[in-house]
């Protein structure tokens, strides 16, 4: 998909993002009555909303990114407002693929910079130097909360950049596969790079025993790992807070000092979408994509629903069969996922998402997918399992749409930071480092401590993308060598693991 967004705009009213579409953005609120490209609208139409410049009759496409983004239920005119009241999803449940190699061109070789960051024992490269306490089971969520507190002040002066406990209400009462996906989300961020040290606790009586935990997770490191039950301890936070001291003192051995960029692996979300998120902030976070994994590094991309609609462009650039099979089989498996439970296959955008003017999925998912860039696909991973470093590509992470599910589920397969790119504005953050990228200039003004960087400066007259798209890899190379995200500013960091089945 074509990068570049906007093909044509006119005194910053509207944009057309692709010669073949029949209709084009508005950028600011339009009153009924005012004439652009030719035509005339017929009712006021928001910011992020879509506008047809051409007939389209019933049953017809209506084309935004060069693509269909669903079909007219009645006839549309020219300067006639295109949303839900006219417009519909096109999509069919009942998919057939077929693997055609993209011939789009691949973004060109790129040299890796240097960032300062930490070099574990493994030699795996890390941005922070975090204590991480991880509970088996959300019984013992106000102990790891009352551990973390009381060691952040003890050890607030130490060489580590913090103590974290993140609740959660699972790991009890939890059977087969869905005990296995929160084993395998705990294990991810147990084995999370940037966790100088893991304190591990359990209750002792839970289904999701510790030693099953660890045992799932693959530690390789034991001197990082600590770990007891709270039923086998007199005074389980007094235990804790001398144990997070011992990690603490391991943790105290890593220095910052220069790594390449290659070896980060950078997630890329999308939350709270507007009209503006595939023109703004989702082509910016692709063109970092495409720099990053050009120059050796790893980029993963999610929310498996907001594929749909846009997977072929996907599945394109796998790089072999093997892994466009396994394109086809995360698209269809969540598809069955929506059906077992008897739940419509194509039910989004959210109702924010409408009212930010995105209308249909394939709208939504032509937005999403930019993200990735138009890079190789080189890996599809199950739900918590780990990407590859240094793939030089793009990996795909079996999770919904839901931000916390998703991000939690990116950071679990070994995400430094995630690229988020919103519209609307969130405050959240998951463990790694959050940034909030704006695709609007007015929600970066209105939430400064929200967002961390401008995006909606893509549609300013003259505005340079591969000017921004330098700002932003050095903003994240600042934050990969110590300035704190907002969210870490802001003390939000929390997961989400995905609940997939029945509870005891």
């Amino acid at each position: 998909m074509n990068q570049s967004t906007a093909t044509e705009s006119a005194g910053a009213l509207w944009l057309r993002v692709h010669p073949r579409d029949n209709v084009i953005v508005s950028l600011q609120p339009l009153e009924a009555g005012t004439t652009i490209d030719n035509v005339t609208l017929n009712r006021a139409v928001p910011p992020g909303h879509k506008i047809a410049v051409a007939a389209i009759p019933t049953g017809s496409h209506v084309i935004k990114y060069g693509y269909s983004i669903g079909v007219a239920t009645r006839d549309i005119s020219p300067g006639d407002h295109v949303h839900s009241h006219n417009l519909q999803s096109g999509l069919d449940a009942n998919l057939e693929y077929q693997w055609t190699k993209s011939t789009e061109d691949r973004p060109a070789p790129s040299q890796s910079v240097l960032f300062d960051g930490y070099r574990r024992t493994d030699g795996r490269a890390a941005i922070r130097n975090e204590i991480w306490i991880i509970n088996t089971v959300g019984c013992v969520n106000m102990t790891a909360a009352r551990i973390a507190q009381r060691a952040q002040a003890l050890y607030a002066n130490s060489d580590i950049d913090g103590i974290y406990s993140f609740p959660h209400p699972f790991g009890c009462s939890q059977l087969g596969d869905d005990l296995q996906a929160t084993q395998a989300i705990l294990g991810g961020l147990i084995r999370h790079p940037n966790a100088a040290g893991v304190l591990v606790i359990g209750l002792g009586c839970e289904n999701n025993q510790i030693r099953m935990q660890l045992e799932r997770t693959g530690i390789e490191n034991a001197d990082r790992i600590r770990y007891f039950n709270a039923q086998q301890v007199e005074d389980e936070v007094e235990y804790g807070v001398q144990m997070i001291g011992e990690l603490v003192e391991y943790a105290a051995q890593f220095k910052r000092q220069p790594i390449p960029s290659s070896e980060l692996i950078l997630a890329m979300k999308c939350g709270g979408s507007d009209g503006f998120s595939g023109i703004t902030a989702n082509p910016l976070v692709g063109r970092i994509a495409d720099r990053h994994c050009s120059a050796g590094g790893t980029s993963i991309l999610s929310e498996v629903p907001e594929m749909f609609g846009a997977e072929t462009l996907l599945m394109s650039r796998a790089t072999n069969q093997g892994v466009f099979e396994d394109c086809v089989n995360l698209i269809n498996n969540f598809k069955n996922y929506y059906r077992k439970y008897d739940q419509p296959v194509y039910e989004n955008p959210s109702p924010g998402n409408k009212d930010g003017g995105l209308t249909t999925l394939e709208e939504k998912s032509l937005g999403c997918v930019q993200k990735a860039g138009s890079s190789d696909v080189c890996q599809v991973l199950d739900y918590g399992k780990p990407a590859t470093a240094g793939m030089g590509g793009v990996a795909l992470v079996n999770a919904p749409g839901n931000d916390a599910t998703s991000c939690t589920a990116m950071t679990a397969a070994g995400a430094h930071m995630i690229l988020f790119t919103t519209g609307r504005g969130t405050p959240f953050g998951v463990p790694a480092p959050t940034v909030k990228i704006s695709t609007n200039s007015d929600l970066a003004h209105r939430k400064p401590s929200w967002i961390d960087f401008d995006a909606g400066r893509m549609l300013a007259s003259g505005a340079d993308p591969e000017k921004l798209t330098s700002e932003l890899f050095d903003l994240l190379m600042q934050i990969a060598s110590g300035k704190p995200a907002h969210n870490e500013e802001n003390g939000y960091r929390e997961i989400a693991v995905w609940k997939l089945g029945v509870t005891v």
